[in-house]
């Protein structure tokens, strides 16, 4: 791979997204009071579709997220429900862009699991999940759903591993192995037949991920990769991260920045073209982005960020708009887009078929429901065996109290096995003793 190094000195370019601008919703269209999570891992903490919003929040005794209908704005109640089955902080949730309902939330306590929402949101506290992984044997950071495929969802940990969950069968097909320290971020490209990572260790990754070999890998020297992003079908890779002097590169966001950057990627040099910035004083702590399907085409409505500012506790839209004068649909700026329809199954994925997303218009309006159902399959405990190697043979307690607990089973066991041999030990020593009683018998009294 090689680096085009680029001028952000600003270029007077034709472009139909020149004049974007970003509009922030008014405080009655916002989500407020919600208690938003401190958590420093570097993530988002929010994932949005077209009907939910789903927020990783503060809680005690393990992690939990809310869930709240897109259009439920205002001030949530105190008492709002949510998702609190995991027994160590949530570092990461996205929704399964083809079943609106079904989100993948991953943890401290080393499990992914997978929830399936009620369609009319959550009424009370959710404590089960559809399926419940383990492989991972460190907490796990990242999730990301294959972007065509109907029942493949990668993780990443903090074992420097990322695993293939195939959730038709909900096992682990895959473990890609070739990463020396904590993986930072994944992006598929379009088909979803390469996987490209930014890793702590300074190396950029791209790997085909079913026979987890390392296509390309380039190491970033001059800068900290932080987040890698795949460029559609352009063959191109964008990076972000800070220079060697702790400046900004290509940063769209940061955690300590409350303004958001836009850029226009196009083929043709110089490839990256700066187009305008939505300013805010308010830093923030991630964005969730809303899929194209989910935008307002008739307010020509080209993204909508969820911001979340922590200190507020507050959810604020963001919609970056290019005006136009016409009323009509303006098909310039909404090309045909990956719907929610999956282009093949997992077992056609995992067999090597490849197909691009199944694409669809945004022109009449996005209402067509989604006919399928998600099936969590049914299977009994057993061993997780992946590349020869059980994933959960040697699985560590997966917090303070369970390891609590497994130090006081051990002491019982301790105490028990030296009881039985001092029990055994007894009776040998009663066993010598008659043995010896038998020989010093005289023949004629035996």
């Amino acid at each position: 791979m090689t680096v085009t190094k680029m001028s952000w000195r600003p270029t007077y370019r034709s472009s139909k997204f020149r004049n974007v601008y970003g509009k922030v919703a008014n405080r009655e269209h916002c989500f407020d009071g919600i208690p938003i999570t401190k958590n420093v891992h570097d993530n988002h903490f929010c994932a949005v579709n077209s009907k939910f919003l789903a927020v990783v929040t503060e809680s005690a005794g393990g992690g939990s997220f809310i869930v709240v209908p897109i259009s439920q704005y205002g001030r949530l109640d105190s008492h709002q429900p949510k998702v609190c089955g995991h027994q160590g902080n949530v570092l990461d949730i996205k929704w399964n862009p083809f079943f609106e309902n079904i989100i993948a939330s991953c943890s401290e306590d080393t499990s992914v699991r997978v929830w399936e929402i009620p369609e009319c949101g959550l009424r009370r506290n959710m404590t089960e999940a559809v399926m419940e992984l383990y492989g991972h044997s460190r907490r796990v950071g990242l999730i990301e759903w294959h972007p065509t495929t109907s029942g493949i969802l990668f993780s990443a940990g903090y074992d420097y591993k990322i695993l293939i969950w195939n959730l038709e069968v909900g096992e682990p097909v895959k473990m890609i192995d070739c990463h020396t320290d904590v993986i930072l971020s994944m992006s598929f490209n379009t088909d979803g037949s390469l996987l490209a990572t930014s890793c702590k260790d300074k190396k950029l990754r791209v790997i085909e991920p079913r026979s987890g070999r390392v296509l390309q890998q380039a190491s970033c020297k001059n800068h900290r990769v932080n987040r890698v992003v795949f460029l559609g079908n352009m063959k191109r890779l964008l990076t972000t991260g800070v220079s060697r002097w702790n400046t900004r590169q290509i940063a769209l966001w940061d955690q300590g920045d409350g303004n958001i950057r836009y850029f226009e990627i196009t083929t043709e040099k110089p490839y990256v073209q700066y187009l305008t910035e939505f300013r805010s004083p308010a830093p923030q702590k991630g964005l969730g982005v809303m899929p194209k399907h989910g935008l307002d085409v008739a307010a020509c409505e080209v993204f909508r960020f969820y911001k979340l500012v922590t200190l507020k506790g507050l959810i604020e839209p963001i919609s970056m708009i290019v005006p136009r004068r016409s009323d009509t649909y303006q098909e310039d700026i909404y090309p045909m887009t990956a719907g929610i329809e999956p282009a093949l199954s997992a077992g056609e994925w995992l067999s090597g078929i490849n197909r691009d997303p199944v694409l669809m218009s945004l022109k009449d309006g996005y209402h067509k429901p989604n006919q399928l159902v998600f099936k969590a399959p049914v299977k009994e405990k057993k061993s997780v065996v992946v590349n020869g190697i059980d994933l959960l043979e040697n699985v560590p307690p997966r917090t303070e109290n369970e390891l609590l607990r497994m130090f006081f089973r051990q002491q019982d066991e301790l105490r028990r096995l030296k009881d039985e041999l001092t029990s055994k030990d007894v009776r040998i020593r009663q066993l010598e003793l008659e043995l010896n009683n038998l020989k010093n018998v005289s023949p004629n009294n035996v």
